[in-house]
């Protein structure tokens, strides 16, 4: 039986015949090798259609609702319980200075002497002047007394015995102006001796023994923090103080003030300070300038870490309840504004703008654009598009939210 592919070749050749031999074997070849090539392609593999992937397993949870905590943080200034500048009341020279920089003092100790020659001279002469004043005194009396018998006599006029009394008088107040001066005398010998009015740290030493101060100097000689206690200093604007005072129960600021949680000081080098403060004290207006309002701290320090001048910052809690809570990872910010992905009809998932109101830990709280039960993609989210389907794999919210 004859095949098709001689079939073809014979009916070419009786085509081919009345065809000279050179021309016909050219074509004989150029028809053989399109047949080859018909027959190579049709027997070639055809490929095969492609088929869709599977849409991707990614972990899904539901938004819920709860009461967190938010942690703000204020820039803060230390300054010890009381702070005081340590001054000369009188002029002189400095001849003793009994302490250094940064030691301990307690109230009473003394700190500095001046040199108090020129003031002890003026206590002896004031001691002088009243002793002459007691004397003119008892000489006055003694000529009242001389004269009272002739007046009463009618030997003088009474004249002569008015006019003693008055120098009586006179000498009297002359006492007591010579008293006061030497109370003024003594008074200056010991501003002499300069001491500590209060317990605490002694500050940088501005003038050096042998220097001449006065109570008009520009700089006090140094400065004296009582530190057992410390007050920290922050401030709060507007909004935040609204919000901070609607959080607590009581009808006026000091009611409220008893019923605050304590707070945390931290230090510059952002640890932790191991003592918890109290907040015991608002200012009675805002800053015009600033439109904040000062509150004050105070913060125990028995061991004198805290000294004044620290800076830190004082970090506050805030509650929120109901409080929608998204973990961070779930979210992707663009263009200042956060998103998360939705997974919504048919596992579609579409991208949702949020507004943050603050964070606790490593979870927003949602104030809005989004709502309790809706599902949102926890991971694998950097590769989503808009309408792509999933494949959801429910996670607790709990354990979600603790993951974070």
């Amino acid at each position: 039986m004859k095949t098709t592919d001689s079939i073809y070749i014979n009916s070419l050749r009786a085509a081919l015949d009345p065809i000279s031999s050179p021309s016909k074997l050219l074509i004989m070849k150029s028809i053989l090798i399109a047949i080859i090539a018909i027959a190579l392609f049709s027997c070639s593999p055809k490929p095969e259609t492609a088929q869709a992937p599977p849409p991707p397993s990614l972990p899904v949870t539901s938004i819920t609702a709860g009461t967190q905590t938010t942690y703000q943080e204020y820039p803060a200034s230390i300054e010890g319980t009381v702070n005081v500048e340590v001054r000369p009341q009188v002029s002189g020279t400095l001849d003793r200075v009994f302490v250094d920089e940064g030691a301990f003092v307690h109230a009473g100790q003394s700190l500095f002497k001046i040199n108090e020659q020129p003031y002890r001279a003026a206590l002896n002469n004031a001691l002088a002047s009243l002793h002459a004043a007691e004397a003119a005194a008892v000489n006055a009396q003694l000529e009242v007394d001389k004269l009272t018998p002739l007046v009463a006599n009618k030997v003088v006029s009474d004249y002569q015995l008015k006019t003693a009394k008055a120098a009586y008088q006179v000498a009297k107040a002359n006492i007591e102006s010579a008293r006061a001066n030497v109370s003024t005398a003594q008074i200056n010998l010991g501003y002499t001796l300069i001491k500590a009015p209060v317990s605490g740290y002694i500050g940088r030493l501005i003038k050096k023994q042998g220097s001449l101060v006065a109570p008009q100097d520009v700089e006090a000689l140094t400065q004296l923090s009582d530190v057992h206690d410390v007050h920290v200093y922050f401030s709060l604007g507007e909004k935040d103080f609204v919000n901070f005072k609607d959080q607590y129960p009581g009808e006026t600021i000091a009611a409220k003030l008893k019923r605050l949680p304590p707070v945390t000081l931290l230090l510059s080098d952002n640890s932790e300070y191991a003592k918890e403060g109290r907040i015991d004290v608002v200012d009675g207006q805002f800053d015009k300038t600033t439109g904040a309002i000062t509150v004050r701290a105070s913060f125990a320090n028995p061991q004198g870490l805290l000294r004044s001048g620290n800076t830190g910052k004082v970090r506050l809690g805030l509650q929120h309840t109901n409080a929608l809570i998204v973990p961070e990872s779930a979210t992707v910010e663009m263009q200042d504004k956060v998103f998360v992905w939705a997974v919504a009809d048919s596992n579609k998932v579409k991208k949702l703008p949020i507004t943050i109101e603050g964070k606790s830990g490593n979870n927003y709280l949602v104030k809005d654009g989004i709502k309790v039960g809706d599902r949102i993609v926890l991971s694998g989210i950097d590769k989503l598009q808009e309408g792509a389907v999933i494949k959801p794999e429910p996670v607790a919210a709990e354990k979600a939210i603790a993951s974070n």
